[in-house]
């Protein structure tokens, strides 16, 4: 029988602290659940938790939506290979919910879980019937798995690029995603494959930039040589840019106006590069972060 979301589920002490530790702090998987007692024997109510329901379904100011966090946060502490298919049964709501916890931390859990999640991950990523966020995810965490377990990465490498070579049979949005993942792992290797993806104009731009983009990105060349292409974000951020600009400029000859004294000249702001730091101060590429 399944419980009211406003009331806490039926779980036994220590997993019941997960309902009342709250939001973590960030992604950094800083928690040592250990110390909570919690151990192997715990996996299966661990795997419950992470699919419940009522917990997903709670307030969104109540403790109760953040176990499902912590749990599988749990999960990859233990490293628990069982919770590879449920895992990535989560990835459904990334498209159906626009949930941003599965879609940063989930694939990064399945990293954490090594080889073992190879061949589910691979099989979500190739399955059109699957949903295309959930299918990113799964090239998300292709690179996870590759950037945690060095004796992997050569074989994500192969994995992704053999995803990449379907580009005419995907949409330019998942090609994008999967051209990412090896930008991650710097994978060099698949420049063939890459380079025959936006030859054939089957990568979205405004994603992972142009192809000169990539050589920048994988160390082969220092600056651009010819001037980007504009797509649909870059003609938005010259539209945020311009308006910045002018309400800097309408502030400053405001402060001029009040200070007739001490007028200061206007400066414009500068432009952010796509591979400059975000200003936002994520520590990401503005490319990757504020500029998707």
């Amino acid at each position: 029988m399944s419980h009211s979301p406003h009331l806490p589920p039926n779980y036994p002490p220590p997993l019941d602290r997960f309902l009342s530790l709250g939001q973590p702090q960030g992604h950094d998987f800083t928690s040592d659940y250990h110390t909570l007692g919690i151990v192997s024997e715990h996996v299966p109510a661990l795997l419950r938790m992470v699919a419940d329901e009522d917990l997903h379904a709670a307030p969104g100011d109540s403790p109760l939506v953040w176990a499902p966090v912590h749990a599988w946060r749990a999960l990859a502490e233990l490293k628990a290979e069982a919770a590879i298919g449920p895992l990535l049964g989560l990835l459904q709501r990334i498209g159906e919910q626009d949930d941003d916890w599965v879609s940063t931390e989930v694939p990064r859990v399945l990293g954490e879980l090594g080889g073992a999640a190879l061949e589910p991950v691979t099989a979500c990523l190739a399955n059109p019937a699957h949903q295309e966020w959930a299918r990113v995810a799964a090239a998300k965490a292709l690179a996870e798995i590759g950037e945690r377990h060095a004796e992997l990465r050569a074989d994500c490498v192969s994995r992704l690029s053999a995803q990449l070579e379907k580009c005419a049979d995907q949409t330019e949005t998942l090609n994008a995603f999967l051209v990412s993942p090896l930008l991650d792992l710097q994978a060099r290797e698949a420049l063939p494959v890459v380079e025959r993806a936006f030859a054939a104009g089957r990568v979205d731009e405004a994603v992972v930039g142009d192809y000169e983009d990539v050589e920048i990105e994988l160390g082969l060349k220092t600056q651009r040589q010819h001037p980007p292409k504009p797509n649909k974000w870059s003609d938005l951020g010259a539209e945020l840019r311009a308006l910045a600009a002018a309400r800097q400029k309408t502030d400053a000859l405001t402060e001029a106006a009040s200070a007739p004294d001490h007028p200061q000249p206007y400066r414009s702001p500068g432009k952010t590069g796509r591979n400059d730091p975000c200003p936002c101060g994520s520590g990401r590429k503005y490319k990757k972060c504020c500029g998707k």
